[in-house]
Parts: structure tokens; C-alpha cells; sequence
């Protein structure tokens, strides 16, 4: 309800919020996140630093406790809780995350563990030596200084710093709508590289590099790759991978991984806690224990490793999935006459070096001030007491004076002198008027004239003041200069696990119920046809193998769900197990939801690699004969959660997915024995979010149970299998070529013996093909021990079924010639085949239907 004498102001909300709102912004922009590009101080740092020197708490004088000068800060300058100035204080104290730290704590003031802090009642602080230096010349009005908030007390704007403070100490804060993230470096290659920059003002970043190598971090540590240093440097982004410092040892038995340095900000006792989990859950195999063996001498955290691991492969493991390898992104932004801006290394210096000569003039000038104010007073004593005349005139008219002011009239007038002359002369002490204590006034007056030609000089002389700025800059680097602590790998870059990890030939096996592991393809002996197989794995109940996928250990895979999405995985990636083990749960590697079922997949080559992924393309093909192709580029930037591969309608789900060259032809094969056969060209490409087109129209009984994309029509041929374990190869010719979208023809004639079709597949002679089933029985045959024949015949028995067992699936393997057949490794599988079947290692191929009637042939006409 207005009260009386009020008045209602409407405003528009937009314009008050706006106004508002940049008010915020600026003021935590200027006066609280970002540093200051001269002094690289915050304001809280600032005033902590002030609020010291006000105290007379320096390097070479007694510890104070922390609440008195947090209190003191807080009162005088700072008006915000004591939690943000004491935090200040202690981070400024801290060895590991300071480079050169500028407050000398006592007591305990955290660890790199994460400890916190004592509370400020039970610390105490001083400043470090080299803080003197950043305070240096503070009360000779090098500075401009500001009111504080009640206008009671003023507070510099910047300190007069000699240290390059920004550079060798670094920074980080969160302002509004921008942060800043900056690296600390070593304080000897700071100073060498402004000492090359004031000698050669046009000096290329190149050449500053060669003075300043890189980051310095506190904590040490390896920089693995310079790139991002070079990006940092040049353009005041880039991103630093950084690496704990490891050597190897022999503990008793065993083979440990000693780390002795960590990356910058990591928290070690988070880092060790976090490995163990990971060892837990399997994603790290290969450590037995760790333990942190840190003490007051240094950090040692050492991790002991099992007696068949290897120091390298686990090393990788550490790097890849824990802290041991982290990045530091680096985003130079700080406020440049008030306003932020991103600075590269030689805008740092610059302003850097700009303060420091506008810190000379001003001391300079104060100092000249002072040394005129000194040598006006010697002057005026020189003029009364400079003989022994005019020294007994001035005690006659001060003796003859009623009172001072009358003295000091009267001393005017009689030399000629300045009220402040005539001043001194009054407080000139009498031991002052000995002959001894003349010729000394005389001689302080000499060397007074000459120190202010030598001021007026180095005011009329830039060269000169540059020269001091040098010579004062070479001497903080003699006093508090020190080695780097951060090494560098040059020829690191992106981690490659892959270099370690031989490239294998692999076995990848998935079941139905999304279980996934990685076999040695060596392990798999080779069989004749119609064997009873080996036993492959072990499935839960209820589950059977679904894929078999044969790999190298440097492959991708990329894996496509029946919802359309896709997601990646490196094969080494993917947990080793035996040929009889379960595997791992697909959820536990990829994050893939828990009602979606990978329903195909794809091997890529290197995904970075950007003239392979825009030659090739991803052909997908649904259940309802939709076919979609998309270029590889689309799939190549791989993420955590997975991208859209393909819409997926209702009722429809994903049956495969391929890579193709642009050339290739596609064919497509129902359930019922059909088969479509066109060119790639008819398929127009789409974007990943894209449904598809029509590949092959089927009747409503029927469905797609597969595609294969055939680059070599004069020795590939196409193999189809049926459940009921029959099979056959055919020319590719025999498919004749029509339009996309057809009907198809006759690819296998299916009985009840035969069962539906469940596979096709593109063979040669050279290829080797492997047959698993839904109780996990699996056989390993070559492509030359099958004859060609028919389009639509009935086949040849591949591999004979115990009671109602089905085959699951079918993959194409490369053969190893060195694996030969092993006859006591058939017995492992007798448990799983019927008595006749027992001694049966092969079978004669049961061929019905060689001759196909004059009715199958015309079903080539449907289309």
C-alpha cells in the first residue's frame, strides 16, 4: 500500500533486469574473479597482501595469527565473509599450489590430499621473502591507490610488482559469462624472456618460446605433447596433457609403478580411491595393491602389480582412465585497464613490462621530489651556518626574538629563505653547529645534486629506465630463481594405448542377452566340415550367442541398437576372455540403455583419418527391407552416450549395418529364401537422423534376415544358411541386377527341413567361416571345402544339430594357416552331440534339389 508522500515509478522489468543484471556481471568481472594483467592479483589477494604489509607482518619479522589478519583485511577492506579471505590466504600459503607462494604459513594449512585447513584461531602467517617484492616501492607513490568501501581508509588499485606475478604463479576464477584459467610458469624463464623482449620489442612468440618452454607446475609432473603449449602461447588457449611422473621397481616378486610427482590440482588421495574402484570393477586389470607411501620427504604412491602384468599396458591403463594423466586448459583472460581480455605470451609480457616502467617513472619522480625537498633544506643551512658570520647573525636574531614565529620571520628576512628553510633551521639541533657536522652537510648536499641529475636523467632517458627495469629483474631472478620442475615430452601427443597392445587377430562373441568378450582368434582350431565343433562359450539361461565378429585389437567398433543409435568402442576395449567364458555386460562398456539390444555392427579403421571416413559410407538395413546410407563422417566423432544412427518405426528394428566405397553392390535377403540384388548408386546418401528407402518389397509372412555388399563380383560368392544348419555358396552373377525396391528372386529353397534363412554372407575360397548355435556349440570351417552350386538349390549340410538346436549366427573369419586341426580338442564338445554322432568328424554333403523344377525357375520373374 503506498504511504503518504510516496510516489510509484513504473519501470519496465526488461530494462531494470538488463541494467541490473550487467551491474552484477561487471562488478564480479572487475572486482572479484579476474586478475589484474600487471600485479596477475585478484582483489581479495590484493587486500590480503596490503592488509600484511599494514600489519608489519613481513618475511623477517614474528608469525601473526591467521584471525587477526583475516579480521584485519575483512575490516579494513574486504567486506565479505572470513571464509573468502582466510581460503585466499591459505591457498596463497600453499606449496602445491602456488609456484612461488607468497604467504609463510605455520600450523597445518592442508594438504594435496583435499585436508582442509586448521581454522584461522589456531594458524599463523607471515609473508614470504619474495612478496617483499611484489609490495616493493608501495610507499612511494608508484601506484594509484582508492577509497575502500566506507570511504575510510584507501587500498591500492595494483600492486608495484618487480615479480611477473601472472606468469609465474598463474590464476584461475569463474566470472559471469567468462572464466579465466591461466598456467604457472618457472620464474628464470619469465625473467629471460622479458629480458629478451625489452631488448627486441618486435620479437616473435617463436623466439619467447625459446626463453619460455612451457607451464612450470608446482607439483611437477611431464607436459606429454606441445601442441597445446604452442596453442597456449600463441592464441592464450590450449589444452596441456599432463602426466604423473612414474618409474618401475621390483617389490619382492612382483613389478610396481612407483608414481613420485602428480599432475597440477589433483587431488591424490580422490586419485587412489578412485584406481581401487576401477580395479574392482574390472576396468583396470592387472594392479594386485596400492598404497601411498607419501611422507614428509615426498610423494610416493606405489602401485604393485600382479605377477602376469605388464608395467607398460597397465601403465597406459592408469593414464587412460585415471588422474595419473589429466589436461590443464589453458584461457589467459585478465583485465587490461579494467576491461577483460584473452592474452597471448607476449601480450602477458608486454603489460607486464609497461607497468614495471610506469612504476620506475612514478618512483623515479618521487624520489627526485624527495632529493629536491632535501637539497632546498641543505641549501637554506648552507646559506645561515655556512660561515662562522652569518652563523652568529642567525643565534643573535633568534636569541633577540619574542617567539618562533618572530625568529622565523626574522631568518627570512635576513637570508632570504623559504618558510620551510627557516623551519629547519629552528630545528636544527646545536650539536649540528660543530664545524665536523658542517663540512658533513656539505658533503650530503654534494652527493644530493648529484643523485637528482641521476634522477633526471633516468626521466629524460627511456633506454635507461628499460635497463633498470632489467638489471632489477635479473636480480630477482639471481634471489628467488630456481630449476623446473615440470619435464616435457616432445614427442608425446593424444595418448596411444594401441602402441603397446600388439594388433592381434581377435574373436569377438556377443549373446542374446548383450554379454560381449574378446578371444584370441588362435584359440578357435580349424575343423573340417559337418564336425561336431568345440564349446565355445558359456551362456546364462535362457541366453545364447547371438554375433560373431572377427577383429584386430586396433579396430572401432561401432555397435547399432534395434532404437537406432550407435555407439563406439576401440577392440582392445572390449575385455579379454576364454574361449568358454560368459563375457561382460555391453551396459557395463558402453552406455547403452537398459531396454535397447545392440543389433549390429560395424569394424572401422582409424575414425580420424578424414579422406577414409568421407570416402566410405554406413549402408543400415531394417527387418521391414528399409535400406539407408550415410556417409562415415557422420559416425567418425565418437561420444559417450551415443548418437541417432537410423528412425526406427514401430514394429521394425535393425538387422545390419556395413561400410561401402561408393561402388559396391548391395543384396538383401528375406527369411522366405529371397533375394534382391542392385547397385549402391540406386541408394541416394541421407543424414543420420533419416528413416530410409525401400530395399526390397516381401509379402506380410516374410521378413529381411540380412544384407551383404559385394565389391568383388568375380571371386566373391554369396552363402546363405538356413536354421536347420544348411547352406550353400552361389555366383554372385547368378543374382541378376534389377532396381531397388523389387521383389527379389529364389535364393535358397526352403523346406521344413531346411528351415527359414538366418544369414547371408559374401565368401571366397580363401575365407574361413565361423558356425555357432543357440547352445553354444561353434565350428570352424574353410570357405574352399564348399563347392559352388545353384541359385535356389537346397544346399549342403554344414554342421549337424543336436535334437531341436538352431544355428544362431554366422561370421566370415580370416584362416590362420598355422592352426592346425586338434582331435583332442573335438572331445571337449562330446558332452553336447547324440552317440552316432560322436566319432563323426565329417559328413558328405546331402544335396537335394540340384536340378530346381520349371516352377522355381520362373519365380526369377517376381520383381
Amino acid at each position: 500500500m503506498q504511504k503518504e508522500g510516496e510516489r510509484l515509478i513504473p519501470i519496465n522489468i526488461v530494462d531494470e533486469m538488463k541494467s541490473s543484471y550487467i551491474d552484477y556481471s561487471m562488478s564480479v568481472i572487475v572486482s572479484r574473479a579476474l586478475p589484474d594483467v600487471r600485479d596477475g592479483l585478484k582483489p581479495v589477494h590484493r587486500r590480503v597482501l596490503y592488509g600484511m604489509y599494514g600489519l608489519g607482518v613481513f618475511s623477517n619479522r614474528k608469525y601473526l595469527k591467521s584471525a587477526r589478519i583475516v579480521g584485519d583485511v575483512l575490516g579494513k577492506y574486504h567486506p565479505h565473509g572470513d571464509s573468502s579471505v582466510y581460503d585466499a590466504m591459505v591457498r596463497m600459503a600453499q606449496d602445491w599450489s602456488l609456484r612461488y607462494p607468497q604467504v609463510d604459513g605455520q600450523g597445518n594449512f592442508g594438504s594435496m590430499d583435499g585436508d582442509p585447513p586448521a581454522a584461522m584461531r589456531y594458524t599463523e602467517a607471515r609473508l614470504k621473502k619474495i612478496s617483499d617484492e611484489v609490495l616493493s616501492d608501495l610507499d612511494k607513490e608508484t601506484v594509484d591507490f582508492q577509497n575502500n568501501f566506507d570511504d575510510s581508509l584507501t587500498e591500492p588499485t595494483v600492486m608495484p610488482t618487480k615479480i611477473p606475478n601472472l606468469l609465474v604463479n598463474g590464476t584461475s576464477g569463474i566470472a559471469v559469462g567468462m572464466a579465466t584459467n591461466m598456467a604457472p610458469h618457472n620464474l628464470t624463464e619469465a625473467v629471460n624472456a622479458i629480458c629478451a623482449y625489452i631488448d627486441n620489442r618486435e620479437i616473435t612468440i617463436d623466439e619467447l618460446m625459446q626463453h619460455i618452454i612451457a607451464p612450470d607446475f608446482p607439483t611437477g609432473g611431464i607436459i606429454y605433447g606441445y601442441d597445446g603449449v604452442r596453442d597456449a602461447f600463441h592464441t592464450g588457449r590450449g589444452r596441456v596433457v599432463l602426466r604423473a611422473k612414474v618409474s618401475f621397481e621390483e617389490i619382492g616378486n612382483r613389478n610396481a609403478i612407483i608414481v613420485t610427482e602428480i599432475p597440477y590440482q589433483v587431488n591424490k588421495a580422490e586419485m587412489i580411491a578412485r584406481t581401487a574402484e576401477l580395479v574392482k570393477d574390472e576396468k583396470i586389470t592387472g594392479i594386485y595393491e596400492i598404497r601411498d607411501e607419501s611422507d614428509r620427504k615426498g610423494l610416493r604412491v606405489v602401485y604393485e602389480l600382479k605377477n602376469d602384468a605388464i608395467p607398460n599396458v597397465v601403465l597406459n591403463l592408469l593414464y587412460k582412465y585415471t588422474a595419473l594423466q589429466t589436461s590443464f586448459s589453458v584461457n589467459n583472460i585478465a583485465l587490461v585497464h579494467g576491461r577483460p581480455e584473452q592474452l597471448n605470451l607476449k601480450d602477458i609480457i608486454h603489460h607486464f613490462v609497461e607497468h614495471r616502467h610506469e612504476v620506475i617513472i612514478r618512483r623515479t619522480q618521487f624520489e627526485l621530489k624527495k632529493a629536491k625537498e632535501r637539497a632546498h633544506i641543505l641549501e637554506g643551512f648552507m646559506k645561515v651556518i655556512g660561515t662562522q658570520d652569518s652563523l652568529d647573525r642567525a643565534i643573535a636574531i633568534i636569541r633577540h626574538s619574542a617567539n618562533p614565529q618572530g625568529a622565523k620571520e626574522g631568518l627570512i628576512e635576513a637570508f632570504e629563505l623559504s618558510d620551510i628553510q627557516a623551519q629547519a633551521i629552528l630545528d636544527l639541533r646545536l650539536a649540528r653547529l660543530t664545524g665536523m657536522e658542517l663540512d658533513k652537510i656539505r658533503d650530503e648536499y654534494d652527493t644530493i645534486m648529484k643523485e637528482i641529475a641521476n634522477l633526471e636523467d633516468i626521466l629524460a632517458n627511456e633506454p635507461r629506465r628499460f635497463e633498470i627495469i632489467k638489471e632489477e629483474l635479473i636480480d630477482i631472478r639471481e634471489k628467488y630463481g630456481d630449476e623446473r620442475r615440470t619435464e616435457i615430452d616432445y614427442s608425446g601427443g593424444e595418448m596411444s594405448i594401441e602402441d603397446i597392445i600388439p594388433n592381434e587377430s581377435v574373436v569377438l562373441t556377443i549373446s542374446h542377452a548383450g554379454y560381449i568378450k574378446r578371444t584370441l582368434l588362435s584359440e578357435y582350431k580349424i575343423q573340417s566340415r559337418g564336425g561336431v565343433g568345440n564349446k565355445a562359450a558359456t551362456t546364462r539361461d535362457a541366453d545364447f550367442l547371438e554375433y560373431i565378429v572377427s577383429a584386430t585389437n586396433h579396430q572401432y567398433m561401432l555397435f547399432f541398437t534395434e532404437k537406432g543409435r550407435c555407439y563406439w568402442l576401440r577392440v582392445f576395449e572390449i575385455p579379454e576372455g576364454s574361449k568358454t567364458a560368459k563375457g561382460r555386460a555391453v551396459q557395463n562398456l558402453i552406455n547403452i540403455e537398459p531396454d535397447d539390444k545392440i543389433k549390429a555392427y560395424i569394424r572401422t579403421n582409424n575414425l580420424k583419418d578424414s579422406e577414409y571416413v568421407n570416402q566410405m559410407s554406413v549402408v543400415m538395413v531394417t527387418k521391414n527391407g528399409t535400406i539407408k546410407k550415410t556417409s562415415l563422417e557422420a559416425y567418425s566423432r565418437p561420444r559417450v552416450n551415443g548418437v541417432n544412427a537410423i528412425e526406427i518405426r514401430d514394429n521394425d528394428q535393425l538387422l545390419g549395418a556395413y561400410l561401402t566405397n561408393g561402388t559396391s553392390q548391395i543384396m538383401i535377403a528375406t527369411k522366405n529364401g529371397k533375394c534382391i540384388r542392385f547397385p549402391e548408386e540406386k541408394v541416394r546418401e541421407v543424414g543420420r537422423g533419416s528413416i530410409g528407402v525401400r530395399g526390397i518389397s516381401m509379402e506380410d509372412n516374410d521378413e529381411a534376415i540380412g544384407m551383404i555388399v559385394v565389391n568383388d563380383i568375380e571371386n566373391e560368392t554369396v552363402l546363405v544358411v538356413s536354421e536347420k544348419g544348411y547352406g550353400k555358396r552361389t555366383a554372385v552373377e547368378d543374382y541378376r541386377i534389377t532396381n531397388r525396391g523389387g521383389k527379389g528372386v529364389i535364393t535358397l529353397n526352403i523346406t521344413e527341413k531346411t528351415g527359414n534363412l538366418i544369414a547371408i554372407q559374401n565368401v571366397t575360397d580363401e575365407d574361413g567361416l565361423m558356425i555357432i548355435n543357440k547352445s553354444g556349440v561353434a565350428i570352424r570351417m574353410n570357405m574352399d571345402e564348399m563347392r559352388v552350386m545353384g541359385r535356389n538349390t537346397q544346399g549342403v549340410k554344414m554342421i549337424n544339430l543336436k535334437k531341436n538346436d538352431e544355428i544362431a549366427a554366422i561370421a566370415k573369419v580370416e584362416m590362420d594357416k598355422d592352426v592346425e586341426d586338434d582331435s583332442e580338442e573335438s572331445e571337449e564338445g562330446a558332452d553336447t552331440v547324440t552317440d552316432n554322432q560322436e566319432n563323426n568328424t565329417e559328413t558328405t554333403p546331402q544335396v537335394e534339389n540340384e536340378n530346381p523344377t520349371e516352377e522355381t525357375e520362373n519365380s526369377d520373374s517376381e520383381e
